[in-house]
This record gives C-alpha cells, structure tokens and sequence, in this order.
C-alpha cells in the first residue's frame, strides 16, 4: 500500500488516501444516491440526492478515519509511534511501527477503535432521532448509525489482523505468557475465518447474489493474506529472537581511497566477496560508503573518470548498529533507513557490515537444521 496521496496531518501522523479509496466512496455515494436515499422522497432534486449520498459516503470515511485515530490514540499514549493512517477499498488501516509491550497495552490499542466506531453509531443515531421529521436527512444518519455499529462488530470478530483477533492475542497473551504462541493462535483463527467469509462469498454467488459475493471473497482473501504475513512475520521474530548482529556479521571490509575510479572497484570486486560493498577511508577512519547502488548510477563512459569520493554516501548520513545490536532491531533499522545492509561499528572503529542477504542465510540454516 505504498501509493497514497497524502492530505492533513492529525497528531503528527500523516493521513492519506489508498487509489482504491477513490472506487469504494464512488461506489457508497451511488447505492445511497440510488438505492437508498430516494426513498425519502421521490419529489427531491436528483442533484441534491447526490451530493447528500457523496456527503454520507465522506462522514463515513470520516468515522473509519475516527475508528483508526481511536487505535493512534492509544498506541501514542503507549510511546508506540505510528507511521500513517491510509484509507482504502477495506476502510483504513493506522501503520504502528512496533508491537506492544505487553498484553494490556495490546488490549487497550485494539479496543480502542471499536468503541470509538460504537460511540458514533450513538451519536448518529440520536441525530437521526431528532431528524425525524427530516426523512432525508433522517436515513443518512440511520445508514451512518447502522455502519458504525457495524463497523465495530465486524472488526471484533475473533481473528486476526482484525481487531477482536488482536484482543484476543492480548487475552491469550496474558492467559499464556508468550506473545508468539497468542499471535499463532490469533493468526490460525484469522484464516479460518478468512475461509469462511471466502465460502460464503461464494455460496452467496452461486446463489444469484454477485456483488455481494464477490465482495466477501474479496475481504476473505485480505484477511487470509494478511493473517498469514502477520504469522510468519512473528516466526521470524520468534527466531531472531536474541541473536545478535556479531553472529552473523560480515567482517569482511574492502576499504578504498577516496580517489579510486569507479572501473577499478568493478575490476577488483568478486561474487566470493558476496555483496558489492566499498567502504572510502582517510587514514583508519571512515569516510564513505559505496554500494552497488551508486556504483550503477554512474553511465559506462564516466567510471574511468568518476571516483569513490563523488558517489559515495557520507559516513556521517549513514543509520550504523554495533555488535550486540538484536538483528530484530537492525531490520527495523533497515526498513526505517530503506536499505538493505548497515555498517558495523565497535565504538569508532568500524569493524564489519550486515545485510538483509546474511540475516536470510542464517534464517534458512536455522530452518535447514531445526
């Protein structure tokens, strides 16, 4: 979900929309326009029936907006930092950038965004009480009331990525000490469910009913995918768990002088060295660093020409771990940074590097061996 378009900011955190978005608001402001609010009244203009069903469909995006701000809430008042909040075709979804610390902090987080959907549902329903005398205005906010509250019973279904599986990662959690073995439980239940919503999906197809059906095996499918990334995302954890950036570490360095051409880092370089990685040096300190990267940035005809102190990255500009660092801790590094690999440093002295390559070979060795 990386292309979004980006449009306020609320608590620091960047609020943006999914191009999907764009499909799934269409879509609600035509059944309102046309399947539901003109049963208020058939003598209304049909420009304003139109306007009040695209109004709706943004009050309601606002409310799913509001369901992922009550879950930012709590995960900021947790110190949990949350990247972004993106609304798109299933709703929204707020990017926390790491896992609570403990099952309570979990429970408060996840709960959070059904009571807020919850308390809309009231709040739309008692202006829809009033509105009475209003039949337009009364149906849109009877939709918003009836959509809030189901917004909030569906996500507290129990299974995994939706928020009842995450209350009940937070239960289990507690109930058994061991955040890994609450999120497989979570995540099993999750794509059971995700089956489930993918058989009727399919039921309700066969039985005439296609929108419908093709919609809940769309969602079926999103719950599947994503309960069985979240799994083996906390079976990476689980095994990287502990281990340390000096036990897998290259110490291997291939440091240059800042005014080495480019062709001669091709001509010495060679596979047995594993990733292309030049490390600029004045006397023992690090300069620079050069990666395949900046190497082919530069055209053919310019590498006899161009040296390493042109292209390289700046030492000063680069994110560095030491070597008691947990790899868990340097692949979020990685993914904050966005590269792949990061120098290691024991006090000034740089001493080695790590890459996503090294960390995926120790991760098959330990599967290979159990």
């Amino acid at each position: 979900m990386k292309s979004r378009l980006y449009f306020a900011k609320i608590w620091g955190i960047p609020i943006g929309i999914h191009p999907s978005w764009f499909l799934i608001f269409i879509l609600i402001t035509w059944s309102l326009a046309t399947g539901y609010a003109p049963l208020a009244s058939r003598q209304i203009d049909r420009i304003l029936i139109w306007a009040l069903g695209a109004i709706t469909a943004l009050l309601f995006f606002g409310s799913v907006l509001a369901h992922e701000l009550g879950h930012s809430y709590l995960a900021l008042r947790e110190k949990i930092p949350v990247k972004n909040i993106t609304l798109f075709i299933f709703g929204g979804l707020a990017q926390i950038t790491q896992e609570p610390r403990s099952p309570g902090a979990e429970f408060r987080i996840a709960i959070a965004g059904p009571i807020t959907s919850l308390l809309l549902a009231l709040f739309f329903a008692v202006i829809s009480f009033f509105l009475q005398k209003t039949p337009l205005f009364h149906i849109s906010f009877q939709y918003l009331a009836r959509i809030n509250l189901m917004l909030a019973l569906f996500n507290m279904i129990p299974g995994f990525p939706l928020d009842g599986g995450r209350v009940l990662r937070a239960i289990v959690w507690w109930w058994t000490k061991s955040y890994y073995r609450a999120t497989q439980v979570a995540c099993l239940l999750g794509q059971l469910i995700a089956y489930i919503f993918i058989g009727m999906g399919i039921i309700s197809t066969l039985t005439g009913n296609i929108m419908n059906g093709v919609w809940l095996v769309f969602i079926g499918f999103f719950l599947h995918s994503t309960a069985s990334a979240s799994s083996q995302q906390t079976a990476l954890q689980h095994t990287l768990q502990g281990v340390k950036v000096s036990q897998v570490m290259s110490r291997d360095l291939i440091k240059v002088s800042a005014l080495t051409p480019i062709s001669q880092l091709i001509y010495d370089w060679t596979p047995a060295r594993g990733y292309p990685l030049f490390y600029i040096t004045e006397g023992d300190r690090p300069y620079g660093m050069i990666t395949l990267k900046e190497i082919t940035a530069v055209p053919d005809r310019l590498r006899r020409f161009t040296s390493t102190s042109q292209i390289m990255v700046p030492f000063s500009r680069l994110v560095r771990v030491d070597p008691d660092t947990e790899l868990l801790d340097v692949l979020n590094k990685m993914a904050q940074a966005g590269t792949i690999l990061l120098p290691v440093m024991e006090g000034e002295e740089l001493v080695g590097s790590i890459s996503q390559d090294q960390i995926r070979q120790y991760l098959q060795f330990k599967s290979a061996t159990g």
